[in-house]
């Protein structure tokens, strides 16, 4: 059974929502290419849809360098959300973490340094040695912290990553895709807000040495809040970015260029080429009620249903209009049937081709009816059946 839905705007979330909503006439504006980008692999990416707008060998093994460090803060992180880890807990300073070579934040062996301190370390100045104090403070050792890196990796689907060590010094056995790091930056921005407004600050001083944050589109685009830069000779000139503009946020991923200039005007290239041709929009709350459909053989003869979670979609700019929604059910419904439990599917096409699809589920359990209740609807069904009724 196949039901056409109509699109319920939540209104406020973006003022051209509205005006697509409401405008019959609205321009189409075609889509060009991506830009051409001097890069191993990109990819660019929508937040709040998860759709991929360009992408050049977004799954292609590549090595991380200092990208690296959006997995070590991203554990960190998690650790301080879990409570084993606290911003003003003292790390002592190993000879290891001080001897570590690349980027460096400048501690000394033997000091006690506050984690909050390493965090921005890793996050503003990139150093190395900041990197392997906060593993070796977490976890014991370097080599024990990369597995809870690769252990996260597999909680959040990066099948294409493995990780060594917590700073993205070269490794045979270190790497990674342009798509991961992708999923990686938007889960970090998803679940840890407040921390994520540290990779849009400029400088950072500790030991009376400042250092400033070396994704120079932090200074050119007032948009851009962050992430994160990288090098090693092997890896060439990589960088995550993430802008918002007028409540769409998009995430670049530039890896292999072939300067520090090169990856700034790449990611720049990329996100103004994603906010002038595409728009964002929410089309479902997760949690309201999409279809009210009729139940057998249940304590209530209605069950409501819909999606456990908000549903954005990224169209080409003036494409609104064009969406079409199903929603794709079995024929009948039979109690019992739980809160939350799969029921059909909810489908999103442009010009009539899957754009995204979603699980519809039950939004309330229905309880199985009592003996009359059951044999009544068994009776209606058959019914039904002969003559054509629902």
């Amino acid at each position: 059974m196949t039901k056409t839905l109509f699109f319920v705007a939540r209104a406020g979330w973006l003022a051209c929502l509205l005006c697509a909503w409401m405008t019959t006439a609205l321009a189409q504006v075609p889509i060009p290419a991506p830009p051409s980008v001097g890069a191993t692999s990109y990819i660019l990416l929508d937040f709040h849809s998860d759709q991929a707008l360009a992408e050049r060998n977004s799954d292609e093994r590549i090595e991380p360098a200092s990208i690296t460090k959006l997995m070590t803060s991203y554990v960190a992180f998690r650790e301080l959300a879990a409570g084993n880890l606290d911003l003003d807990d003292e790390v002592l300073v190993s000879e290891k973490a001080w001897r570590t070579p690349g980027s460096r934040m400048f501690i000394e062996v033997g000091n006690r340094v506050r984690v909050e301190d390493l965090l921005k370390g890793i996050i503003i100045q990139s150093g190395n040695d900041a990197s392997v104090a906060i593993a070796e403070h977490i976890a014991g050792d370097e080599v024990v912290f990369a597995s809870m890196m690769n252990e996260q990796a597999a909680v959040l689907g990066m099948i294409g990553t493995n990780y060594t060590n917590a700073t993205g010094l070269p490794h045979p056995e270190q790497y990674t895709t342009a798509r991961d790091i992708a999923v990686l930056a938007r889960a970090l921005i998803n679940e840890f807000p407040d921390f994520y407004a540290w990779y849009s600050e400029r400088e950072f001083t500790f030991g009376g040495i400042r250092q400033h944050n070396r994704n120079r589109l932090l200074w050119r685009d007032p948009s851009v809040d962050g992430l994160k830069t990288g090098h090693t000779s092997s890896a060439g000139y990589c960088l995550v970015t993430s802008a918002s503009r007028d409540g769409m946020r998009l995430i670049s991923v530039v890896m292999g260029t072939s300067s520090e200039e090169a990856r700034a005007t790449a990611s720049q290239a990329l996100l103004n080429y994603g906010f002038r041709f595409f728009e964002t929009y929410q089309l479902y709350e997760g949690g309201s009620v999409l279809a009210t459909e009729r139940i057998w053989q249940g304590r209530d003869n209605e069950l409501p249903l819909g999606i456990d979670s908000d549903l954005f979609v990224t169209v080409p700019r003036g494409r609104y209009d064009a969406l079409e929604a199903r929603l794709e059910l079995p024929d009948r419904l039979t109690a019992p049937v739980h809160s939350g439990s799969t029921l059909g599917q909810l489908l999103i096409e442009l010009d009539g081709d899957a754009l995204v699809s979603r699980p519809l589920v039950a939004l309330a359990d229905v309880e199985e009816a009592g003996f009359f209740g059951r044999a009544s609807d068994s009776v209606r069904m058959w019914l039904g059946g002969l003559f054509g009724g629902d």
